[in-house]
């Protein structure tokens, strides 16, 4: 069997009462896209789905879920597992008591008072974890410093990569089908060009090489730290999330 990924993906919904909830826009498309490309490498990947409006991924296993708190419990269920790639945009918040029943409109009285309290972190909660995966992979969506946000979430959440995109209104990186992204890791940022989610999944999944003519640290996603050096200058092109951590493991591993 190949390896096991997880892959999280879409918002989650927290209830304010069984009529309204806090959300966000994520659409799910991209870790979605990523689930599919890294199940055609023949990972055995579980997906655990925040509530979206798109198909699940063929060859997927998928888990649905609403909350932040399912999610969470979703994730920690599927561990241990060799590498965990947490795409979701998880809120942040939730009221600290769902009502249950309809808030109604009282004449008189303003909007009524929602009192709030913070989520788990899912991201941090993987990279602290007992069953760390060898290999962890954070998504960090963000509107300002896109890049200076994602390098403090980098060291604050464990991650071994972060990979941060612009939601921005403008960007229509939310619910559209591109995405601009730059890959963080201890070894620097990566800038890369505006692709179509579909591309950006399979570039990251993708196993590729190129001889730069230096010499190239190999990252092996069983030990997730460098093994040994290649000589001949063997330069990974995409040296993220599965292209440069998982190359020289899934190549072999996997089936």
């Amino acid at each position: 069997s190949g390896r096991k990924i997880i892959v999280t993906s879409g918002p989650t919904h927290e209830p304010i009462d069984p009529v309204r909830y806090i959300a966000n826009r994520s659409s799910g498309k991209q870790g979605h896209a990523i689930a599919a490309a890294l199940a055609k490498l023949g990972a055995d990947v579980r997906l655990v789905s925040g509530p979206v409006a798109i198909p699940d991924p063929l060859g997927v296993t998928v888990t649905h879920v609403d909350t932040a708190r399912q999610m969470l419990a979703a994730v920690e269920a599927l561990l241990p597992a060799d590498a965990a790639v947490m795409v979701a945009a998880v809120a942040d918040w939730r009221t600290e008591t769902a009502a249950g029943e309809k808030i109604k409109k009282q004449p008189g009285k303003g909007a009524p008072v929602l009192p709030m309290t913070e989520n788990p972190d899912i991201l941090a909660n993987v990279g602290h974890h007992a069953m760390r995966p060898q290999l962890v992979i954070g998504f960090a969506a963000e509107t300002e410093r896109v890049v200076e946000q994602a390098k403090k979430k980098l060291q604050t959440k464990r991650c071994d990569w972060i990979v941060a995109n612009d939601v921005s209104p403008a960007t229509g990186t939310f619910g559209g089908d591109n995405n601009l992204v730059h890959l963080i890791s201890a070894a620097g940022v990566e800038d890369w060009p505006k692709l179509s989610k579909r591309e950006v999944a399979e570039r990251l999944a993708a196993s590729g090489a190129e001889d730069s003519g230096g010499t190239a640290e190999r990252f092996d996603v069983m030990a997730g730290v460098p093994t040994s050096r290649f000589p001949g200058g063997t330069l990974l092109r995409w040296p993220g999330l599965v292209a440069g951590m998982l190359f020289y493991s899934l190549r072999d591993r996997i089936g």
